[in-house]
C-alpha cells in the first residue's frame, strides 16, 4: 500500500513538473551595431578597441623646419642620382668605381661581385640594411 502510494505521488510530482516545464527558442542577438546589435553598443566597443590598441600614431601635427624639409629633400635628389649612376653603369653608360659612399644618413657599400654589383645599403639612424645585386649583362 505504501509503495503504490509512493508511487502515486512520484507519478503526480513528475506530471505537474513536466506541465509546467516549457521550452524556449534561443535567439541571437548580434553585439556589434553592423550586424544588427544594439546602436548604444558602439560607444563601448569603440573605446574597448582603443583600449586594446597598442600602436601608437606618429605625431603628425609637430611642424618640421624648413631646414629638415631641405635636407630631406636634398637627400632624396642625392640618393636618386645615385641609382640612376648605378643603373646607368651596369648597362653601359657610366663607370661607378667601388667603394663606400655616405648620403646623410646612409651608407652604400659598392662592390663588383661575380653576380654583378652588389650595392649593401645602411641606415644609421634605424640600424637597417638592405642589399641589392644588379646582375651583369
Amino acid at each position: 500500500m505504501k509503495r503504490k502510494l509512493h508511487l502515486l505521488l512520484f507519478g503526480l510530482f513528475s506530471l505537474f513538473c513536466l506541465s509546467n516545464a516549457t521550452a524556449q527558442d534561443f535567439v541571437y542577438t548580434p553585439v556589434n551595431p553592423a550586424f544588427g546589435g544594439d546602436t548604444f553598443n558602439y560607444n563601448w566597443l569603440l573605446s574597448s578597441a582603443q583600449s586594446q590598441n597598442l600602436i601608437q600614431e606618429p605625431d603628425s601635427d609637430s611642424p618640421t623646419s624648413a631646414l629638415d624639409s631641405f635636407t630631406e629633400s636634398l637627400e632624396r635628389q642625392l640618393l636618386s642620382n645615385l641609382s640612376r649612376q648605378l643603373s646607368g653603369a651596369q648597362f653601359g653608360e657610366n663607370n661607378l668605381d667601388d667603394g663606400t659612399y655616405q648620403i646623410g644618413n646612409f651608407n652604400l657599400d659598392v662592390i663588383s661581385t661575380l653576380d654583378g654589383l652588389s650595392i649593401t645599403i645602411s641606415d644609421s639612424s634605424v640600424g637597417e640594411t638592405t642589399q641589392i645585386i644588379i646582375p651583369y649583362f
